[in-house]
């Protein structure tokens, strides 16, 4: 078994350094196919050598290969985290055709996060497709019945589409934008009703925190933006993991509170 959590972890690194190309590409609406990889700043094709996930960041201190400009950390930590990811969800769901379902899910969540905290966008090209696979899934190899999928995605969507009708009537102004409904909606997909709820609830607690705690240390002022997306992915994270125990942990808390 630790084989195969090493291996998976190798794919998840490998895979990291595509999804860098997309966080960088989708964006700009440029193709993630062509051209190569190549340095944003001068241009210079990256040699298979220079695109080593992790190590070659490492070994080239940070700079590109040729012109020697600086090199964002972002590309090493996305690898890193995407292999991590991949080596715990084969740890904790096997080798078993669901732990490539949300292998993938994760991936996804990841270049979502990512371009909402660099562009406050979430693309549907991101998210449309992955509601469409997540019913799929659902209806295949995933732990979860159609309905349940289903019932996810209309409630998550759901969800924040009436918190966005109704913020500028209850805050004054625009709450959820369209691709945080999307992403939710993609969430209810793979994960379920309950899950989504969940998802909700950390996310929205998590996001409130935050928020507050950049306010009061006056790195962010109250009339701006925070993206919603990477408390949601974080949320879903949590759901995915730890659903069946957070439940039954408020089940046995309901049970001694009565």
């Amino acid at each position: 078994m630790s084989f195969a959590i090493f291996g998976a972890a190798l794919v998840g690194l490998l895979i990291g350094s595509f999804l860098n190309v997309c966080i960088y590409r989708i964006p700009r609406k440029e193709s993630i196919v062509w051209p190569p990889s190549h340095c944003p700043a001068c241009g210079s094709r990256v040699r298979p050598y220079q695109n080593v996930p992790v190590l070659s960041y490492l070994w080239l201190k940070g700079r590109c290969g040729t012109c020697r400009g600086s090199i964002s950390l972002k590309y090493p930590i996305v690898e890193a985290l995407n292999g991590f990811s991949y080596g715990v969800i084969v740890w904790h769901f096997g080798l078993e055709w669901q732990a490539v379902v949300y292998a993938a899910l994760v991936s996804a969540l990841l270049v979502a996060a990512v371009i909402d905290l660099e562009h406050q966008i979430i693309p549907d090209t991101i998210t449309l497709p992955g509601i469409a696979i997540g019913l799929i899934c659902a209806a295949t190899v995933l732990p979860l019945a159609l309905t349940d999928s289903i019932l996810g995605l209309v409630l998550g969507g759901g969800l924040l589409w009436a918190l966005a009708i109704a913020s500028p009537y209850l805050f004054g102004k625009e709450g959820m934008g369209g691709g945080d409904i999307k992403l939710l909606a993609m969430i209810g997909a793979f994960l379920g009703w309950k899950s989504t709820v969940l998802t909700i609830m950390i996310g929205a607690l998590v996001g409130a925190g935050v928020g507050i705690a950049l306010i009061l240390l006056k790195i962010m002022r109250r009339d701006q933006y925070l993206p919603f997306g990477p408390f949601l992915v974080l949320g879903a994270l949590v759901s995915m993991f730890f659903h069946q125990e957070i439940f039954a942990w408020y089940a046995g808390f309901l049970s001694a509170a009565q």
